[in-house]
Formats: C-alpha cells, structure tokens, sequence
C-alpha cells in the first residue's frame, strides 16, 4: 500500500520495482521515495516518514529498517530503473552512454561506515579535502524533447574506501552491469582523467571508453608488421611522445562541434596509436582538441585544449567530443541531488544503511526526471516559474527544481483532493443481505 494520495502516475512508476522487494519491503520502498521527495526540510529517515504522512502511522524503526536491515539490493533497483529509462527516454536500439564520476557526500563521527579524508574538489579554502563517504556513481545521459542541454539519470552506485578496489574497477563493473543488461546495444562510457588505467584493458567488444588524456602519458605507434623472422614480435611500434608531441607533428582540420550548449568551431587532430601502459596492444585513438578562439589571454602554449583517448576507433571525432562534453551532466546531477533533494542527510551509521542510502536518494533524483518527461511536463511550466520569479528573465527551460517543485506539489495536492465514497458491487450487497437473512433465522 502506498501512502494516503500517493497520485496514479508516480505509482505506476514505482510498481515496476515490486519484484525487487517483498512485499512490505516494497511499501516501505513506496512510502520513502514518496517521503524523500515531498519533505522540504531535513530529509533524515524520519524527515522521509514525515514528508510521507506516515509518522502517526508506522513506528521510526521500520523505516530505519528498511535501510539497515531489509532484503533488497541496490544494484537489483538500479537496473530496473535502466530499464525504465530504456523503455520510455531512449530511442528503440540506440546506443547508451553511461557517464561515471564519484562524489563525496560529507559525513561526521568516528562510528559511520566507510568515512574517511577524501579529495573534494567542492571544498572552499585553500585544502580541497573533505571527510565523508566517497561514492562511485554511473548514470545514463538522456535527451529530452523539451530541454536544448542532456541529462544525468543516476542509475548505480558503488561505496568507495581507501586501499580497497579502486574507483576504476567499480566503473567498469557498473558499466558491464548495465551492458550485460542489453546485450544487443552498444554502450559508450564516458569519464574523466581519473578513470583512464589498466583496469580497461580487454573491454567487452560492445562497450566502448572514452576519457580525458593525462598531458604525461607516452604514446606509441602501432605496431609493425611480423616479418618473418624468428623471435618475439614486436608488441608496439615508435615512440610518438606525449600529446604535446603529437600536436606539434600532427594534421589539424577545422570543424564545428555542439558541446555545452552552443557550437563552437574548433581544430581538431586525431591519431589512432597505442597507450601501452594502460591499454597494452589495444589500438586506441587519441583527439586533440583546441579552440579556435583561446578562452584565455595567453592562449595553450601546449599547442592543444583537450586531449581525449577512446577505445571507439568508429563514431566521428565531432561525435566523440559531444560525447565528453555531456559528461558535464553528472555533476549537475550531483549537485541537483544535495541541493534540491537532500541526498546525503541522512545520519546511518551501519554498513547496510550507508551502502543504501545515498544510492536509494540517486535513485529518487532519476524517478523525479521519469515522472516529469512522462506525466509532468508541460509548455507553461517555465512561463509560470518567469512569472513568479522575475528575476529569471532569460529562463527558457525547467530545471531539475521546477521538476521536483512541480511533483511535490502535485503530491500534496492529491492528498487533500476529495474522495468519492464507497460504493459496494452488488454481489457484495447481496452476500451482506444474504448473512443479514442468515443471522435473523
């Protein structure tokens, strides 16, 4: 049972994840997504009970239990939101791109679950640290008809802590996670620098990566062809040097890319060679990408802007920046979700409670965006918000809170909507009358 008002489209929603729970698993499930989005002050466990109406209902401790103690996995519940978002926001057999970065989401006490220092690199001061719990977080970037920029759908999430596997293990056991779930598609994972090592070698033919290019790393020709003679071959051709080394000797061309909303015209230089290191005897393809117009005073005495490395020797270069680019997203993802959600303030402590709870808030984020492209959307959304806000004069576009601004009202206002009475079939009238008849004799 959901909470009292629980409006029919975000239900239909949330009934697709019934084979991921028990059954009371599931209306805990329900009650706490319901709870997480409708609060609009701390969104603790409790505050979740209390955004869900439910706190004169059920004792504090089942929903505390739901996180520490129920049985339920996170990734179980991230697939079957990826198949929502296949379904309902991406076209029949297209490609996914799945974006990877980590977060951290600040905690105190010596007693949570996995704190540790972590690098935070939205830390104010001079020391960009920060003590919490640190998470490895995989979306699927989605373009919706109403919105000009892509969006970030947190889908899986793994719990990263210090000398144990590495961040670039858990992206790529998420992406193959979600590949393995669609065997007929192609999947582009996206990253930045931090998630470009030797844990992507021999990558599943239908997954392809895509990540920003360390300035130090040594490239390598391809190697040459076996000559005949007895001995080990060769394993990798001449030395080309860094990337700064390659936009000194390389071709440039010139054309235009859409990336962060705009299009820019840039020069671009591609080479298909060895990363020997991370990659061994994979070919890979190095872009080089440099502005037309620097966008600082003293230019990129580097001779580039970016450097990209992909696995994908196929998609056109002006593709595969577009493709970085979007990568963007998941921070605005993140930010979306401590911001406008709240994800993070729960106070768990336990293993259990703190290996779900961030994920279940991610989760409530890509709930909130289905709702709104599939039954909440409309064309007088961003008039309405202009009119009350005046000070957006520019806005053309909902942003994630005019969406969970619109569900949430939504969700109030089904609660205090009048209800039709009762009314009995008529087989149940005469079973009634019938065991009326019975008692009298």
């Amino acid at each position: 049972m959901l909470p009292d008002g629980t409006l029919p489209s975000l239900a239909a929603l949330l009934t697709v994840f019934r084979s991921c729970f028990t059954a009371p698993g599931h209306r805990s499930f329900a009650a706490l997504v319901v709870g997480l989005i409708a609060q609009t002050r701390r969104r603790t466990v409790c505050g979740m009970l209390l955004g869900a109406g439910l706190e004169r209902v059920w004792h504090h401790c089942r929903a505390h239990r739901f996180f520490s103690t129920a049985r339920w996995r996170t990734d179980t519940v991230g697939l079957a939101l990826c198949d929502l978002i296949v379904a309902r926001l991406l076209p029949p057999g297209s490609a996914l791109t799945v974006v990877v970065d980590d977060t951290l989401f600040k905690r105190s006490g010596k007693k949570v679950f996995g704190v540790a220092w972590h690098h935070d690199g939205a830390a104010k001061g001079p020391k960009p640290i920060g003590f919490g719990n640190c998470w490895v977080i995989a979306g699927i970037i989605v373009q919706l008809p109403f919105l000009s920029r892509p969006l970030c759908l947190p889908v899986l999430a793994r719990l990263w802590r210090p000398g144990r596997t590495g961040k670039i293990a858990f992206a790529r056991e998420m992406v193959e996670a979600i590949a393995a779930r669609y065997p007929t598609r192609m999947v582009h994972a996206v990253g930045d620098a931090a998630y470009a090592g030797e844990h992507l070698r021999g990558l599943h033919d239908a997954i392809t990566w895509t990540s920003r290019l360390k300035v130090t790393s040594v490239l390598h020709a391809l190697p040459p062809p076996r000559t005949g003679k007895s001995g080990r071959p060769r394993t990798k051709g001449a030395r080309l040097g860094t990337p700064a080394d390659l936009a000194a000797a390389g071709a440039w061309r010139t054309t235009r890319v859409r990336r962060y909303g705009r299009t820019d015209t840039v020069h671009l230089s591609e080479t298909v060679c060895l990363w020997y290191g991370p990659f061994r005897t994979q070919s890979i393809r190095v872009i080089l990408v440099r502005d037309a117009l620097p966008r600082t005073r003293d230019g990129d005495n580097r001779g580039y802007g970016l450097p990209l490395i992909t696995t994908d020797l196929l998609s056109p270069a002006e593709d595969l920046i577009a493709r970085y680019a979007a990568r963007w997203c998941i921070e605005v993802a993140f930010f979306d979700a401590r911001q406008s959600l709240g994800v993070g303030q729960a106070r768990n402590r336990t293993r259990l409670a703190v290996e779900r709870t961030v994920p279940f808030g991610m989760i409530c984020l890509s709930l909130t965006i289905l709702w709104y492209a599939m039954s909440g959307h409309s064309p007088a959304d961003t008039a309405e918000r202009r009119a009350r806000s005046r000070w957006y004069t520019t806005k053309t576009e909902p942003s994630f809170e005019d969406m969970v601004i619109k569900l949430r009202r939504v969700i109030i206002a089904e609660r205090f909507r009048p209800r039709a009475p009762y009314q009995a079939t008529p087989e149940e009238t005469q079973a009634v009358l019938a065991a009326w008849a019975a008692a009298e004799t």
